[in-house]
């Protein structure tokens, strides 16, 4: 039975409709365990609490935002959304012992772009888009074939193949720019991204530098066994990890407390390192 407040439900359908460019009654019935007669109501009662934000669309079945939609009950922050795709539950639990957490900066991504990427993906399609990145701060346009978005830590990534390098790459999301066009369907999927689909295994332990006591206190804060920790991870991904972890794999930092931890099976995984 459904427990959520008609505004948790509101919330909902802004976050599906401002994203993904809809929000019909089956997606609050699958979200929520709503009849369709209740999904319809809600997405009504919507509208009305909102002066008419969303427009019918008959031919898709769907209501899609208006021209001049104005945000309610969510922020302009595209990690709300992405944090939905992660849980499948956008609604935070109230909270049961005071809490706190980081406040990290906001990573711009226009509607328009999400839109692309999202049918892109769902499509399996080729998509039109410009990027710019740090080495070629001009805008540049990329064809390429999205298949998943990816939480790297500080930021959110989409995993696709690009015609321009001929290879499967990582985009950060806020970097994309413009209105991307569809192209058709891609041959390149997920399926056929080898780093993707190739699983690696990283082994740490604490810096040999500490002094027993300390490399005890990191075997029990990370759980260690036969004092390792072994995280398997996509191959793409190794990297990421590994920064996650704050590990150092070129140099060990004058202050082993500082360094903490090390990777001891570099040369296992270094042909999945960006600095190889």
């Amino acid at each position: 039975m459904d427990k959520t407040t008609p505004e948790h439900r509101y919330r909902f359908i802004e976050l599906i409709a401002w994203w993904e460019g809809q929000i019909n009654t089956p997606r609050l019935q699958q979200q929520f365990g709503l009849s369709r007669q209740q999904s319809s109501a809600d997405i009504n009662a919507y509208n009305d609490a909102t002066a008419g934000n969303l427009c019918y669309d008959s031919s898709r079945k769907a209501w899609q935002p208006k021209v001049d939609f104005s945000r309610h009950y969510i922020s302009d922050d595209v990690v709300e959304y992405l944090n939905w795709l992660q849980t499948g539950y956008c609604i935070p639990a109230p909270p049961v012992l005071p809490h706190a957490s980081l406040s990290l900066p906001t990573r711009q991504v226009e509607p328009d772009v999400m839109r692309g990427l999202i049918s892109a993906i769902r499509q399996q399609q080729r998509i039109e888009v410009d990027y710019v990145s740090l080495s070629n701060p001009n805008r540049e346009g990329r064809v390429i074939a999205p298949h998943t978005f990816v939480n790297t830590g500080l930021r959110w990534h989409l995993r696709a193949w690009c015609e321009k390098s001929a290879e499967y790459r990582d985009f950060v999301l806020s970097r994309f720019r413009g209105r991307p066009e569809l192209l058709g369907k891609s041959a390149n999927t997920a399926e056929q991204d080898t780093a993707w689909n190739t699983q690696v295994t990283l082994l740490f332990e604490p810096d040999h530098r500490l002094p027993q006591a300390k490399r005890e206190v990191l075997e029990h804060d990370y759980q260690m066994v036969a004092g390792q920790l072994a995280i398997t991870t996509r191959a793409c991904l190794t990297q990421y990890l590994i920064q996650e972890m704050q590990v150092n794999t070129k140099i060990l930092d004058g202050i082993p407390e500082a360094q903490q931890l090390v990777l001891v099976n570099r040369d296992d995984v270094k042909r999945w390192l960006f600095e190889g």
